[in-house]
This record gives structure tokens, C-alpha cells and sequence, in this order.
């Protein structure tokens, strides 16, 4: 993969890009990850896509600006994003608070976008879970323990988290206004409008991913988002928790890759 920079605005941001084809697929990335979290799946959705994974302003090696994270301002930065590197076209694969953004994308933007994929998308959740509170917390004091059991959690106890996964967490949030970001995220994502009412408004093509055993974002939440989007398509990955991914890569990508064809 190679890593690239560009100016969007008065931030410069970092992406990974690999993929010859002239067919486009961003990878959004969720709360308090970066584009690595698309690490695993990159090289079969390359084979394929031009894939490009971004570290979304506020995260990873991007710049931080200090500014209110909502929504809305995610959704500005990718458009920004993508009429800075000269995509008119592209489908879009987000997870978790990256899939809040590419929905938000295919209601406000969808004239630059073809097909999009949803991984466990935040937007609906009213209350947190216990998994969601060690996650933040990892995040604000983010130790070796606190950031394996908070991954363990996201995960599923008995799967292994690799040192570098809690390492390059660690790192990444220690960043001068990393810890703003994420808790500036956190109370855009509560005060903005709920997804639920405007799920309506999405006409592309969806494939809705969940795993079962998420216990960040329930798949319970799922059938708000299978029954508002009309052109909808749904996989649950029995095994996978809120990462199918990281957990599931090949799998993750057979199923990705069926839909975007």
C-alpha cells in the first residue's frame, strides 16, 4: 500500500491507495481508527477497485484541526476530500461511525456515489453499552490493558488482538488533539439528527454487514437500517463482532466484492 498526503483545505491528510482499476472505492474508517483498520481487506478489494483509505481529519496521521466533529462536517471533508484528488465517481465502504458517514454521504452527496457498503453503522444507538464505555475510555487513557480489553471486547474474548492493533492505538492517541477529536465525535454523533428519519432518503445501492456478535453496535440496530433504505441487501457474519473486516477479512471481502460487481 502506499501511503500518500494531500492538502484538503488548510489540513493536510493522509491516505493509503492501492489498486489499479478505474472503478473507485473509499474505505471510511471508524471512531478513533485510522486506515489501517482496512489493512486485511485492501489487497483482495484491490485486485479489483482503485481502493483508497483515508485517515479521516481528526484522525490517524491527518491533521486535527479544532473544530466540532459533527456529522455533517465528516460528510463536508470526504466531498472535500474526494474533489481535491479528482473522483467523480466512487463506491463507498464505511464502518461503524465511517458507515454513519457514507450514509449521510449517499442522502446530501449521492451524485458522486454508485454503490455503498454499511459495517455495523453508528447513527441510530441512543445509549451506550459496556463495550462503547471501555472503548472511550481506552481512548482518553489509552494503556496496553485498557486498549486490549476494549479491542477484546469490540472483538470477541477468544480472538487473538495483535500487538500492533493496540500499539498504533496507543500512538495515534497520544497525538497532540487526538482525545478532542474523539470526544468532540462523540457529542456530534448525540446532538445530530438520528439517521432512522432520513434512511429514507438514501436511493443507491446498500449492503448493510453485521456481526453477530457485535457488542459495541448490536445488530439488533440493523433492522432500522435493512427496513428505511429501500435498495437494500443484508449479510450478518455469524462469527465477526463489530470489526468483520479486521476478523473476517477474506470472507468480509468474497461478500463485498459479490456486491460491488
Amino acid at each position: 500500500m502506499k501511503e500518500k498526503f494531500v492538502q484538503v483545505g488548510a489540513n493536510k491528510i493522509r491516505y493509503l491507495e492501492e489498486g489499479g482499476s478505474d472503478g473507485n472505492v473509499l474505505l471510511i474508517h471508524g471512531l478513533g481508527a485510522s486506515a489501517e483498520r482496512w489493512a486485511r481487506v485492501i489487497p483482495y478489494l484491490s485486485k479489483k477497485y482503485h481502493v483508497i483509505a483515508v485517515d479521516l481529519i481528526g484522525y490517524g496521521f491527518s491533521d486535527k484541526p479544532s473544530v466540532d466533529y459533527t456529522p455533517a462536517f465528516f460528510s463536508q471533508f470526504i466531498f472535500d476530500f474526494l474533489n481535491t484528488l479528482g473522483i467523480t465517481k466512487t463506491s463507498m465502504i464505511g464502518s461503524s461511525l465511517g458507515g454513519q458517514i457514507v450514509a449521510e454521504l449517499a442522502i446530501t452527496q449521492s451524485r458522486v456515489i454508485e454503490k455503498i457498503v454499511l459495517v455495523s453503522p453508528s447513527g441510530i444507538m441512543k445509549q451506550s453499552t459496556p463495550t462503547f464505555d471501555a472503548y472511550t475510555l481506552a481512548a482518553l487513557y489509552p494503556t496496553q490493558e485498557g486498549t486490549k480489553t476494549a479491542f477484546q471486547m469490540m472483538s470477541g474474548e477468544h480472538k487473538e488482538i495483535d500487538s500492533d492493533t493496540i500499539d498504533g492505538f496507543i500512538q495515534r492517541m497520544t497525538l497532540p488533539n487526538a482525545k478532542m477529536a474523539f470526544m468532540s465525535t462523540i457529542l456530534g454523533i448525540r446532538n445530530a439528527i438520528s439517521l432512522s428519519e432520513r434512511l429514507g432518503e438514501i436511493s443507491v445501492p446498500t449492503l448493510i454487514v453485521w456481526g453477530k456478535q457485535d457488542t459495541l453496535i448490536p445488530i439488533a440496530y440493523s433492522k432500522d437500517f435493512v427496513s428505511s433504505i429501500k435498495n437494500c441487501q443484508f449479510v450478518e457474519m455469524e462469527s465477526s463482532g463489530h470489526t468483520p473486516h479486521v476478523e473476517e477479512p477474506e470472507k468480509f471481502s468474497e461478500i463485498v466484492l459479490r456486491f460491488l460487481n
